[in-house]
């Protein structure tokens, strides 16, 4: 039984078309620019305004309606319990889904969208990579070829630094990763000092992780998020969408002697193909199917795109 499928009698969903979507965008602003995409964008993640009108519009005045709603229970809660001086703790959004499927691009196009609000919110944006073991630890443990794969973060950290945000802690830091080096920069951090809103981004944010067998209390991620979000498309799409921006990367970033992957710029076009497929097929696809994919009935909302990158239809659960 697939609960997220528009077909299933059971599911907890609403279902829309990408058009029917959009008319919930009601008089929200479109107050991005074609710069703006241009630079929010990731490499091969194409997106124009016409999608922002389409589906981001909307998303951002369904969260607009979900921060107005916990902000005013804060306020009920703070006169209930008598504690005026409460310090109200950041709004937490979690996007998930696979590798190349976007959620990168999803994710600083609505941290501008909902920072451009009239109200002003302060909003930070995080990613899960920072949280990866650093190379030389997933060495000793034998993980290279896992790395994405739940075992290979620190899930310590992940959760102490959620516990922290969520406490309404000031200056709580963030590991920084570069892509470049493909390892955790080991004296760079992000500070996050009490922001309105927090989008939280990475392929496992929903996984709920293993149970302890000593009987001791765990929390998972998503026990954090105060609203989730799912990017999806299809097998096939994203192995396209992958390959087609493991080649691109290939002619650019990989051509850096300081790539982790610069060796593989000095490949054959069609070798070079042959290894993204092969990464593809035995490492992402693998991880989407055991970790990623299982985690989608547990978002708030799913966007699923088509083979264009375009949305073509939202799925909202049903309150």
């Amino acid at each position: 039984m697939d609960q997220t499928s528009r077909g299933e009698k059971y599911s907890p969903y609403r279902f829309f078309s990408a058009e029917d979507w959009a008319q919930f965008r009601a008089d929200t602003p479109l107050t991005l620019t074609e710069d703006d995409l241009k630079r929010l964008s990731s490499l091969n993640d194409p997106i124009d305004l016409d999608e922002v009108r389409r589906i981001y519009l909307s998303m951002s005045r369904l969260l607009s309606a979900h921060v107005e709603a916990t902000q005013a229970l804060f306020k009920q809660r703070a006169r209930f319990l008598n504690v005026p001086d409460a310090v109200k703790t950041p709004f937490i959004i979690g996007i998930a889904g696979s590798v190349s499927v976007g959620k990168s691009t999803t994710a600083r196009i609505l941290k501008e969208l909902l920072r451009r609000w009239p109200s002003s919110p302060k909003v930070d944006l995080v990613t899960t990579d920072g949280f990866l073991f650093p190379n030389e630890i997933l060495r000793e443990r034998n993980l290279m070829d896992r790395k994405g794969f739940p075992e290979s973060y620190d899930v310590g950290a992940l959760l102490r630094f959620l516990s922290a945000v969520k406490s309404g802690l000031m200056d709580v830091r963030a590991p920084l990763y570069s892509h470049l080096t493909y390892d955790v920069l080991p004296d760079d951090f992000v500070e996050i000092d009490r922001p309105d809103i927090l989008i939280f981004e990475g392929i496992n944010v929903l996984q709920p992780g293993e149970l302890p067998k000593d009987g001791k209390i765990v929390p998972f991620l998503s026990d954090f998020f105060d609203f989730s979000i799912y990017v999806d498309a299809d097998e096939d799409i994203l192995e396209r969408w992958y390959v087609a921006r493991f080649m691109k990367l290939r002619e650019t970033a990989f051509r850096d002697k300081e790539s982790f992957f610069h060796r593989f710029s000095e490949l054959t076009e069609d070798a070079a193909r042959a290894v993204a497929i092969d990464i593809w097929q035995n490492i992402n696809l693998k991880n989407l199917r055991e970790n990623i994919l299982p985690t989608r009935p547990r978002a708030d909302l799913i966007l699923k795109k088509g083979g264009d990158h375009r949305v073509k239809e939202v799925a909202l659960r049903k309150l």
